[in-house]
This record gives structure tokens, C-alpha cells and sequence, in this order.
């Protein structure tokens, strides 16, 4: 008669599945179906909502940690670079002028995840958009290479004025409401 081996300590085993690990694949299994389902753009529309009510959140607290009311382009800049470090991303600033901020980005906060998942980029997207957009009045983003179209890195550009050079770029447009913008600067 064989015996069974006995059943290993499940909860010793070596199983790569943590919050996180669970988090991004969560994300990418639901970016997948929806690209599948309904179509790249309409997951992206889907992927930029949920990007945009990101960015309305993320700008409101680095507003209210630094008791700021808004940011000038600099700081902009700096939001950007430091909201994708603490997700474990690793972007960088290529360039910045009083036209633009050119971002380079060498680990994806998805990880692996984002491979073949070019509608989350939707959320860095819409991110940097209302970011931008909700403080200086204007923002387009144009993301040139991605991490998750099979590119070594990100190269993302984002506009902060309309330019003959952004009018001639394809990217997504945001706009921040000229009212919150015309309060800050009265005060």
C-alpha cells in the first residue's frame, strides 16, 4: 500500500504573493479583461477616470502637507517626480522650462505587471494631467515610450502651455478650473 507523502506547512511555502504582488496583479488580470472585453481605447477611458480621481486626490494632499494653495511649475515638477517615487516608480526630470517638463522613467510602479498593458498608462496620464492642469491652468501629456509597449523606459512629455510644438503633438489635453486659479492668485 503507498502512502501519501505527508502535506507540506502551507504556510511555509515559498509563495511569491504578498499585498502588493496581489495589488498589481489585481490591476493588471482587470486591465487585461477590460482591453479584451471592450477594447484598448475604451479600457484607457475606463483607466483614466479612475487616473483622474487619483490626481484630484494625490494634488489635494501634497496641497495640504505643504499648506500650499497651489503650485508654480517647479513645484510641479517635484510632485510629479516624488508621487511616482513613493509607488516605487523611478522617474526622473530630462528638461523643464516655463514650457514643458520632460520626464524619464525607468521602473514602472506596476512592475511586470504593466507589460502588454498599455491602458494603465492612462493613470500617469490623467496623474500628471489634472496635477499640472489644476495648478498652472493647463497640462497635455504625451507619453512617448512606455514600459509597458516593450520601451527599455518612459519618456513622458507634459505641456504646460499651448504651443505650436504641443498643437502639433498628439497626447490628452486637461484643463484646470480658471476659477481656483483666479482665487489663489487674488489671495
Amino acid at each position: 500500500m503507498n502512502q501519501k507523502p505527508p502535506l507540506p506547512v502551507i504556510h511555509r511555502l515559498p509563495v511569491d504573493l504578498d499585498r502588493d504582488n496581489f495589488m498589481r496583479t489585481l490591476l493588471r488580470e482587470l486591465s487585461g479583461t477590460l482591453q479584451d472585453v471592450v477594447g484598448l481605447d475604451e479600457a484607457a477611458g475606463f483607466v483614466s477616470i479612475v487616473g483622474q480621481r487619483m490626481g484630484e486626490r494625490i494634488n489635494q494632499i501634497y496641497r495640504e502637507k505643504t499648506g500650499q494653495d497651489r503650485f508654480d511649475a517647479r513645484q510641479v515638477g517635484e510632485v510629479l517626480v516624488d508621487l511616482k517615487r513613493r509607488i516605487e516608480g523611478d522617474f526622473y526630470i530630462i528638461s523643464q522650462d516655463d514650457e514643458k517638463i520632460v520626464l524619464g522613467n525607468r521602473v514602472c510602479p506596476f512592475g511586470d505587471k504593466v507589460r502588454d498593458r498599455p491602458a494603465l498608462c492612462m493613470m500617469t496620464s490623467n496623474v500628471f494631467g489634472v496635477i499640472a492642469s489644476t495648478n498652472l491652468g493647463y497640462a497635455k501629456v504625451v507619453i512617448e515610450q512606455a514600459i509597458a509597449h516593450g520601451d527599455a523606459g518612459c519618456r513622458v512629455v507634459v505641456y504646460l502651455k499651448r504651443t505650436p510644438e504641443s498643437d502639433a503633438t498628439d497626447g490628452r489635453e486637461y484643463f484646470g478650473d480658471d476659477a481656483d486659479l483666479d482665487e489663489s492668485i487674488d489671495a
